[in-house]
Order: C-alpha cells, then structure tokens, then sequence
C-alpha cells in the first residue's frame, strides 16, 4: 500500500504531542521506516517550518495519510 505512494506526498502523524509531517515519500521498508523530502513540520495544525529531507522510524508512526485534497487544517485532532 505504502509502495504505491512513492514519489506522491503524504502526512505522517507522530504517537505523541500534535506533531505532523507533510513531504514527499521517498522511501519506505518492509519496517515501515518513512523517509520524506521537502518536508514540512506542523505541530497543533501550524507549520513550524521546512525541514528537508526526514527519516521516521516506525514506532514513532500513529498513522499515515496520502495529503491530496487534504489540508493541514483538516487533520487536527480534538483532544476531548
């Protein structure tokens, strides 16, 4: 599934805090380890900046979404 979403972007959502990514996947292993380019940090929905080119280890991973049509606004969570 993930192999099909090389080259396109994605978001990656991190276990803890309100920490996401959007990039462009490169890579990804039989562990699910992400490696990212032109990636972007948001955390609570707000871009922190650009960071280039990031590698996610997997345990680190809450979940994964392909960022087409999707905006940054659109994958806060609520806490309650």
């Amino acid at each position: 599934m993930l192999q099909s979403l090389v080259n396109e972007d994605i978001i990656v959502r991190l276990k803890w805090g309100q920490t996401e990514y959007k990039g462009q996947l490169v890579s990804v292993d039989s562990y699910m380890n992400i490696q990212l380019s032109n990636t972007e940090e948001f955390i609570e929905g707000k871009s922190t900046g650009s960071l280039g080119q990031v590698l996610i280890r997997c345990n680190n991973v809450l979940w994964i979404s392909a960022a087409k049509g999707v905006e940054m606004k659109d994958v806060q969570m609520s806490e309650g």
